[in-house]
């Protein structure tokens, strides 16, 4: 009986093996230190061509709330799924021309706002990024070849052409998937001070510890935080920055619209310390924030904001 399991449980740990190889392949990637030099000099390039402004904001997805590449990926991915799906049918040559092209088009802002996300990201997720990268400059290259054959009159080559190019795509997807859901890229790094902290107010300090106009950090149970005082008002934001969990207490303080605000000292991501509101990116989630009031007897207080 012992000998018969053992097929099976071989089998099981070479499905698992097999499973596993994807992820195996992009945490060694995120590994794979031979990509730095082009890692620096692009991102270098990216930033110089980027500088911080509204333009660059809008490329990150400030005024959505969120990161806008995601959502700008979908069309050429479904474009180009949907033009591979019509090759399998008679008739649809034309069709899958036009879901082609369109697709390619679609690569132009998908590609410049992935390049300035990519840019404010950390060493190992932009050694990532830049495969996912070069995957999908790859497939929108194979499908400019199949449009170019099919133009020509070699419709079953331009097929093949696209049928690679989805491959490719997918894989890029892959480690798309991989900088988003396992590195956390375009994820909001920001506590969520709403589960961590309990109902009600709470007991933070004594005014008179709080110095003027200058960021400090405080800790409330498991809450690490940014406390800024001016005058008798104290604002209270969470510590670790919605981009990458930059330590924001360590940032610089400057006014923008009218507004103190605090930039974070690792990639720049700008909030209004009032209420938590995107400024500038690469950020593009409010920083959680927290509502306070002073006690008669020089106490802040606080609750998170609803």
């Amino acid at each position: 009986m012992r000998q018969s399991l053992l097929p099976s449980r071989r089998a099981g740990k070479g499905r698992k093996a097999l499973l596993a190889r994807p992820s195996a392949v992009a945490e060694r990637i995120e590994r794979a230190h031979s990509l730095d030099p082009v890692v620096h000099s692009l991102s270098d390039s990216v930033v110089r061509a980027l500088p911080a402004g509204p333009r660059t904001d809008a490329l990150h997805g400030v005024p959505f709330g969120q990161p806008a590449h995601p959502t700008l990926v979908r069309l050429p991915l479904g474009c180009w799924t949907s033009a591979v799906l019509l090759d399998l049918f008679r008739g649809t040559e034309r069709a899958s021309a036009v879901l082609i092209a369109a697709g390619v088009a679609g690569t132009a802002p998908a590609a410049a706002t992935g390049l300035a996300d990519w840019s404010a990201l950390h060493q190992d997720q932009q050694r990532v990024g830049l495969v996912h990268a070069i995957c999908q400059a790859g497939a929108a290259t194979l499908f400019l070849g199949s449009l170019a054959a099919r133009a020509g009159g070699r419709t079953g080559y331009g097929r093949a052409l696209s049928a690679s190019g989805l491959a490719l795509a997918s894989v890029g997807t892959y480690f798309g998937g991989h900088l988003a859901l396992r590195l956390g890229a375009g994820t909001s790094h920001a506590e969520q001070v709403s589960h961590l902290s309990g109902l009600g107010w709470h007991d933070l300090c004594s005014l008179a510890e709080l110095p003027d106009r200058r960021a400090v950090r405080r800790q409330l149970g498991y809450l690490s935080l940014l406390v800024f005082r001016q005058g008798g008002e104290v604002s209270v934001l969470s510590d670790r920055c919605s981009h990458l969990g930059g330590p924001l207490h360590q940032g610089r303080i400057l006014v923008e619209r009218g507004a103190a605000c605090v930039a974070c000292p690792w990639h720049g991501s700008t909030f209004v310390i009032a209420d938590g509101t995107v400024v500038h990116g690469p950020a593009t989630a409010r920083q959680p924030a927290f509502e306070t009031r002073v006690t008669a007897d020089g106490r802040v207080e606080l609750r998170p904001r609803p």
